[in-house]
């Protein structure tokens, strides 16, 4: 077959420009060179190619070959594609082995014989048991400084792990309480603290966090798992321990909604709940990359001061109240409290008959209530109570009682995640002075459950 020079050069042109290093490919699958093999013609490295002239050597061999141009040139498109292929899927198949590995829940993680970890051997970490281990010495040594210690101090630490944090508590202050569910922890914890020399400070609590009641403690520093967050900071605030301080390591976002301010778009219950009875400050963010094994979110230590001065409230009563008004946190209070089957709750709760209440005939009269709707019907008070039953009275006029304490103090259009503390207790004691209840006061309630269901 010939070829004239013009034709000769476009073809190199086009092989040119199949972008393939077979050096490189071939190096990453050996497997490959057998395919490569059968792709004829043989071309130099891509560098040898000119643009647009062609080395003679390829110009000669590419005349000298009897077989059809097209023929190479399927060969050489068939070749590329197959290599393609190939690099993709082996790439594929290693990122899905490397998810794989990330998501077990059996993490292998190998501890060196350094200051930090001195266990050598290999370790499971419990990923269901939020077991991420804290592992940079500056974060660990931050933590510790921000907490005040005392020398006289005792310490209470949630979720030890393996120790890194315990060890420079078991430095700053006279004793260290430790709580550790794992079993396993508590021996390498027990083993750490007895090569340094400190295990007489050293007193480890093998069980669960939220089911024991606490020693006494003067400050609480702790990397807590994430799953227990919230009933975790409802136990220490609302306990009845008393401490200077709690400085603690939460995920990031549950951190921003604890120091969220009204306002905010994450403000929420948990931060008006637990702002009731302390103060949040902010510490520092923790990345991910500084946990042992890495997980998917970053942190923040936050650290929380039990408030001198607490307000005086039935607590039950006001966890009730926060859950009714940020059950929908953007609603309006008169939107929320108007609802048929929210006055009816409250009527019930309640517990008293507000048919011969002359404080709602008094307000009646002063023309103190603008018409309301009741939701879902449009029955109207023509006819007196005749068309009602005493029932139905009752429930109209506990409505207008809800509405007009809303209006006299000028919250029917406020939305909850606008009001600051102060705010809602004064709207809580106008209801509680008309005798509008939210709390059954006929039953017990657990206060770490109460507290912190979020909106």
């Amino acid at each position: 077959m010939q070829l004239t020079s013009v034709e000769a050069t476009n073809v190199g042109i086009f092989l040119n420009n199949l972008s393939i290093d077979p050096e490189s490919r071939v190096s990453n699958f050996p497997q490959l060179k057998l395919k490569i093999s059968v792709c004829h013609p043989p071309w130099p490295p891509r560098q040898a190619f000119p643009r647009p002239l062609l080395t003679s050597q390829f110009t000669n061999s590419m005349l000298n070959r009897s077989k059809s141009l097209s023929v190479y040139v399927s060969r050489l498109i068939l070749g590329r594609h197959h290599l393609l292929q190939l690099f993709h899927s082996k790439s594929s198949s290693g990122r899905r082995r490397h998810n794989l590995r990330d998501d077990e829940d059996n993490d292998k993680i190998r501890f060196q014989k350094t200051k930090e970890h001195q266990e050598e051997g290999y370790i499971r970490l419990l990923k269901s048991r939020g077991q991420h281990i804290l592992t940079n010495p500056r974060v660990l040594d931050t933590i510790v400084r921000k907490s005040v210690i005392k020398p006289k101090d005792t310490v209470l630490e949630i979720g030890p792990g393996t120790g890194n944090l315990t060890l420079r508590l078991l430095q700053a202050c006279e004793k260290v309480i430790a709580v550790e569910i794992d079993k396993r922890m508590v021996e390498i914890l027990r083993s750490r603290a007895a090569e340094s020399g400190l295990e007489d400070r050293l007193t480890v609590i093998c069980s669960d966090a939220l089911k024991i009641e606490f020693p006494r403690f003067d400050l609480v520093v702790a990397n807590i798992p994430y799953g227990i967050s919230s009933p975790l900071v409802a136990k220490l605030v609302f306990g009845m321990n008393q401490f200077r301080s709690a400085t603690l390591l939460f995920q990031k976002e549950f951190a921003r909604r604890l120091l969220a301010n009204p306002g905010d778009s994450e403000f929420n219950r948990l931060a008006v709940n637990v702002k009731l009875v302390a103060d949040v400050e902010f510490i520092m963010d923790v990345s991910k990359r500084d946990f042992l094994p890495c997980p998917k979110v970053d942190s923040s230590v936050v650290k929380i001061w039990p408030k001198a001065q607490v307000p005086d409230v039935d607590l039950h009563e006001w966890w009730a109240f926060t859950r009714t008004c940020f059950g929908k946190k953007n609603k309006t209070l008169g939107a929320t409290f108007k609802q048929k089957k929210k006055v009816m709750e409250l009527y019930h709760l309640s517990g008293k008959s507000v048919c011969n209440d002359e404080n709602i005939g008094s307000w009646r009269h002063k023309g103190k209530f603008s018409h309301v709707e009741v939701d879902g019907d449009g029955a109207s008070d023509e006819g007196g109570c005749s068309s009602f039953s005493c029932s139905g009275v009752e429930m109209s006029l506990f409505r207008e009682k809800i509405v007009w304490v809303l209006q006299s103090n000028g919250f029917e259009d406020k939305r909850p995640s606008k009001l600051s503390n102060e705010e809602l207790l004064h709207l809580l004691s106008s209801f509680n002075q008309a005798g509008i209840c939210f709390n059954d006061h006929k039953r017990t309630r657990d206060a770490n459950n109460a507290i912190l269901a979020t909106s």
